[in-house]
């Protein structure tokens, strides 16, 4: 596959991702569906991981490499298509993507173990798990739920968010590195080496 097609079709895959993960950020902020006051929301989820980490840092690239990778093999430098500025500005700005991924990923993963902001029961909001030791997290033990009373279902909401949105994250920042290293090898090298064997026989 030439490097452009490469380009096209990892834009195309990274566009529902960055939606998806947008759509799973924000769901963060309610839930079980309820609207809670914004002291009684994961402090975790205000670094916007999933809108501008995962969503708008990784859209960017994306529209980039759609615009690179254009109809066909149009990062061959022997066709009229091949933009090189084009290719390399897809390079930089999926490194950008690639940063958003990880920042992402890392701040789930953060989300994921050290638990939800909740109720316990005497009215006040506390992160009953975050002084928990890997061993004894609450994600291996689901016995100890129950200490969340408020928002319903509080902690199963975070676990299933907060591991989409990594998950979404590794997978964006290992397409971001493929392009950065696909980008580089269009920019340098183009892709007309075969039209040139071709010509050659």
């Amino acid at each position: 596959m030439c490097t452009g097609k490469c380009s096209k079709c990892i834009g195309i895959t990274l566009f529902p991702l960055a939606t998806c993960a947008i759509v799973s950020n924000l769901l963060l902020y309610f839930p079980n569906g309820q609207v809670l006051q914004l002291s009684e929301i994961t402090d975790l989820v205000w670094f916007f991981h999933g809108i501008v980490g995962a969503g708008i840092l990784v859209m960017l690239p994306a529209f980039m490499m759609l615009g690179a990778g254009g109809a066909g093999c149009c990062a061959n430098r022997c066709g009229v298509n091949f933009h090189p500025f084009q290719m390399l500005l897809s390079v930089i700005l999926s490194v950008l993507g690639f940063a958003g991924g990880v920042y992402c990923a890392v701040i789930s993963s953060l989300g994921l173990i050290g638990g939800p902001l909740c109720n316990t029961g005497d009215g006040e909001y506390i992160y009953p798990f975050r002084n928990d030791t890997l061993e004894d997290n609450y994600l291996f033990n689901q016995t100890t739920w129950s200490t969340c009373k408020e928002p319903e279902n509080i902690i199963l909401w975070n676990i299933v968010l907060f591991s989409i949105l990594l998950a979404i994250g590794v997978i964006e920042a290992v397409l971001c590195f493929t392009q950065v290293i696909n980008g580089l090898i269009g920019f340098i090298c183009g892709t007309c080496m075969r039209k040139r064997k071709v010509g050659m026989q």
